[in-house]
């Protein structure tokens, strides 16, 4: 029997969950389904530019785990593309994480933003830019 799979940690829930080809009806097509974790891989990798070893600590994987995850994302996407499938955004052993945690590099101060803000441009406190984004604290 197989290891339960480990939750993997994610940034953002998806606002849309289906994708289709135009002008063909849903009850004739087939689907395929990306799970979260697929779609966060390659959120991380390919919109934010981090290294697999960067994303894969953000997701609370191992490196080779992640590099699984995301070449199956990849294929997933590439099938319903290519064969003309209806792509369904669902599933998998996800935890949400509401917010980001910056450190500031000159004053040690640590705070929190919610997702979907944008990257601060300094720190609230001192208002130095030599900061780094850690999800560990």
């Amino acid at each position: 029997m197989p290891r339960p799979k480990q939750c993997r940690r994610v940034g953002l829930s998806p606002d849309s969950t289906y994708f289709k080809p135009a002008g063909i009806p849903t009850r004739s097509l087939q689907e395929i389904v990306l799970p979260i974790d697929g779609l966060e891989a390659m959120r991380l990798v390919d919109i934010e530019g981090l290294y697999q070893d960067q994303a894969a600590k953000r997701m609370g994987v191992s490196r080779r785990t992640f590099g699984r995850i995301i070449d199956s994302a990849r294929t997933t996407v590439t099938r319903a593309l290519v064969e003309g499938m209806a792509l369904r955004i669902e599933g998998g052993a996800v935890e949400i994480i509401e917010e980001r945690t910056f450190v500031c590099s000159d004053c040690q101060h640590i705070w929190k933003l919610p997702f979907g803000t944008g990257r601060p441009k300094a720190c609230p406190r001192c208002q130095s830019t030599a900061f780094r984004r850690d999800d560990t604290v």
